[in-house]
């Protein structure tokens, strides 16, 4: 039987969010309905309510979360009711030509549940990012669902399904950071300063963090940066280099996502240094840099995706290490929140009040 329950919709561009009735049908073959706990309350989904990713609305937002299996379709094995979960939006196929060749990460035909969830009058939603998780219940395909220790948060643990995993992921991953490396940090906001925590897990020796707010740099300490730079103040390719013996970074991850802070990112990093994008762009942004520089400097320029991460390798192993006291999840919870206090969060996280505001349920 269809259930109704609660969730937060974005009607239309730039409208005001609203909680309201929704209709979750019984999972399909491969699919599975599971009972949120949590969700974050991520920048993804400010965007899709401005209309900046798809003008399918209106959308059921929310996407960060972690819950409850409560009910699973035909052929699903993976999870099975009680399962507590993270949620995922890249669940991988297994057969693209990606994950044939070994790299499921960078699956390119990821699953989503095949049935929509409506309104109570049979208007279609839109799952933000295929999962929809800012209601009492969701309906995603299974292999969105990764299977974790229970002994966490749900408030925290959900936070691995997007933002934390993806700054994370961006250093241990794409960045590939390893002991006594150099990093710089673009950007402290929730990414960046995962991508810092990051770094700090993967021990490197150095981790610059680069913003125009002091109190994001203050927080940027606290998740192991070593030294910090407000580049409203400081060009912060000179300080880079002035930290790092007048080389510059082995790594520098962007995590802003802008023409000027990626042109930063590529003359504050060492010769054959890495760049790591995991800001996002908006689609008119264009970069124009000397094509000389860009082979005379050597190393690699890299994008990371979900911080290539694999739910299924990366999420259980993180909320181990976060269960085991070397991983600091709780300190990305700025504040837990109702769901008819969403609008007010996405407030608050366009004046930089917030890390992570959650929504528990």
């Amino acid at each position: 039987m269809a259930q109704e329950v609660r969730g937060v919709i974005a009607p239309g561009k730039d409208e005001p969010v609203r909680v309201e009735t929704i209709v979750v049908p019984d999972p399909g073959p491969g699919e599975a309905v599971v009972r949120v706990q949590a969700c974050g309350v991520c920048h993804t989904d400010l965007h899709y309510k401005q209309g900046g990713i798809t003008d399918e609305f209106p959308f059921l937002l929310g996407h960060e979360a972690a819950g409850i299996v409560e009910s699973v379709g035909e052929g699903v094995t993976d999870v099975e009711p009680g399962d507590f979960v993270i949620l995922n939006w890249r669940a991988v196929c297994g057969q693209c030509r990606a994950c044939l060749r070994g790299r499921p990460w960078y699956c390119f035909n990821t699953h989503n549940a095949k049935q929509k969830m409506t309104l109570l009058d049979g208007t279609e939603l839109s799952p933000a990012l295929g999962i929809g998780a800012f209601a009492e219940k969701t309906l995603v395909h299974s292999g969105q669902c990764t299977k974790v220790d229970p002994a966490a948060s749900p408030a925290v643990a959900g936070l691995l399904g997007c933002g934390v995993m993806a700054g994370i992921g961006a250093a241990i991953n794409t960045g590939n950071v390893g002991r006594g490396d150099s990093v710089a940090v673009i950007g402290c906001g929730g990414v960046g300063d995962a991508a810092i925590a990051g770094s700090n897990l993967a021990g490197a020796a150095k981790i610059i963090a680069i913003d125009i707010d002091d109190r994001k740099l203050q927080t940027a300490r606290k998740m192991g940066a070593t030294h910090t730079i407000n580049s409203k103040e400081t060009d912060p390719v000179e300080a880079v280099r002035e930290l790092t013996g007048g080389f510059g970074a082995d790594v520098v991850i962007d995590a802003v996502g802008r023409p000027e802070t990626y042109k930063q990112a590529f003359y504050a990093r060492d010769l054959a240094g890495t760049v790591v994008l995991v800001g996002v762009p908006t689609p008119e942004m264009k970069l124009e840099l000397p094509l000389l520089d860009v082979f005379g400097r050597g190393g690699s320029l890299k994008s990371s995706w979900y911080g290539d991460c694999l739910p299924s390798r990366d999420f259980p192993m993180l909320i181990d290490l976060h269960l085991q006291g070397r991983l600091d999840l709780a300190a990305f919870v700025t504040e837990t929140i109702q769901l008819d206090e969403v609008e007010k969060a996405f407030e608050r996280m366009h004046q930089g009040d917030v890390l992570r505001s959650v929504v528990v349920l």
